[in-house]
């Protein structure tokens, strides 16, 4: 019983989920696009793929292709699935889902109407201080949780400019100024993937940029964007509020630790820093960091990383975690490498299993939602001195399964 998979976008993110993706038992056939054909010939042979298409819409018009993995630019996800789901595909999206609440409104739209799978691939989900605190939370150990931190700090100098420099061409510089808050799934997916509520309001302040070297101009930038820091704080359903940093200039080891999370309980709080992590409670401290450190599965210097820069290459070499429970997954990934604090096993498999049993993945599009437009009104926010501005919310995802197999996904 196995689907066929068509991958959108050969850059350097894609090349590390498309051996995962091959090497998972219920995933036969994978193909490739990409704009630039030539990247994508270059993935196929690298990685003894079934083949490529010309075109996004060659892919979907085909009958050989019965699922898409979306990796190209952030900016342009929410119509691609869209696209995608319409034309009867199940829908493997990069982060973040969309850039306005429309798009997201399309994308949820589409799947209720089709009934086909939607995930979006966000790695905090499974960021080993996530998993640690949704652990802790499911057995109570916090008591009453009131108060989360999540900061994806990522500073512009440790790979970001090659990364854009790789995807963007000679105009990289128009689009290397992406707002932070609209890339906000993986601070606020960490805090929200352990905490089971949802964003109300939020009151956000930028920092506008100072470096002068055309990346963060407005003169420049195709986003109108000249803010390459900002922090914002959210009010959730239920009582209680979380804070999300995301920040682009910044004096920080983020080639050790892109993500941090901190939570804080009535009766226990959990910390995640650079290099330690520790639980705490009345009796004192615990020092966790072991539980939460996952062990390197891959050389920085491997020969499939050669167009990813080297400060960028942590985020694909890391394995899993003690915390992590590994035996739900197929047993051809554990050689495999990993990336991003061991998340992209599960991911992969998420997505697989959704696709098979029609049971909605943990980042379905409800959810998604939920990880990603609270980031674009924080936005909004930032650009009107911090006034505190309402989150709609698309609510949960709908009980019953709402999964469809497309017409070859089972075989």
């Amino acid at each position: 019983m196995t689907f066929s998979l068509g991958i959108v976008g050969a850059g350097q993110f894609s090349g590390q989920f498309a051996k995962l993706f091959r090497a998972h038992p219920g995933v036969g056939d994978v193909y490739v696009t990409d704009l630039i054909a030539q990247r994508a010939h270059q993935l196929v042979a690298a990685e003894k793929l079934s083949g490529t298409f010309d075109t996004y819409d060659a892919m979907l018009r085909s009958p050989d292709v019965d699922a898409v993995a979306v990796f190209t630019q952030r900016w342009t996800h929410g119509p691609l699935v869209v696209q995608a789901l319409r034309a009867g595909k199940h829908v493997y999206s990069a982060v973040p889902m969309a850039i306005t609440e429309e798009e997201i409104a399309a994308v949820i739209e589409a799947v209720r109407e089709t009934g086909l799978t939607y995930m979006m691939g966000e790695t905090s989900q499974y960021n080993p201080a996530t998993v640690h605190a949704r652990n802790q939370i499911a057995e109570g150990a916090f008591g009453r949780l009131f108060y989360a931190e999540g900061d994806y700090v990522h500073d512009m100098d440790l790979g970001f400019y090659e990364a854009y420099q790789y995807s963007g061409g000679p105009n990289w510089k128009a689009t290397a100024s992406y707002p932070p808050l609209l890339y906000p799934t993986h601070s606020v997916g960490g805090v929200l993937g352990a905490w089971q509520t949802h964003a109300t309001s939020v009151s956000a302040v930028g920092v506008r940029d100072d470096r002068g070297d055309g990346v963060f101009d407005k003169g420049i930038s195709q986003f109108d964007n000249d803010l390459s820091n900002a922090t914002a704080l959210f009010e959730v359903a239920g009582g209680g509020s979380f804070r999300t940093n995301e920040f682009r200039r910044v004096g920080y080891p983020c080639h050790i630790r892109e993500s941090r999370f901190r939570f804080f309980g009535t009766e226990g709080s959990m910390e995640q820093l650079a290099t330690v992590s520790l639980w705490q409670d009345r009796k004192g401290v615990e020092d966790i960091s072991e539980l939460l450190q996952p062990k390197a599965t891959l050389a920085p210097d491997d020969p499939s990383l050669e167009h990813i820069a080297p400060a960028l290459r942590d985020a694909f070499t890391s394995g899993s975690a003690p915390v992590h429970d590994r035996a739900r997954l197929p047993r051809a990934f554990d050689q495999l490498p990993n990336g991003h604090e061991g998340s992209h096993h599960f991911l992969v498999d998420d997505f697989v299993t959704a696709v098979a049993t029609g049971v909605q993945p943990p980042v379905n599009a409800w959810a998604a939602a939920r990880y990603t437009l609270p980031g674009i009104v924080a936005h909004e926010s930032a650009l009107r001195d911090g006034e505190r501005l309402r989150i709609p919310d698309f609510g949960d995802a709908p009980a019953a399964p709402a999964a469809r197999n497309s017409g070859r996904a089972a075989r």
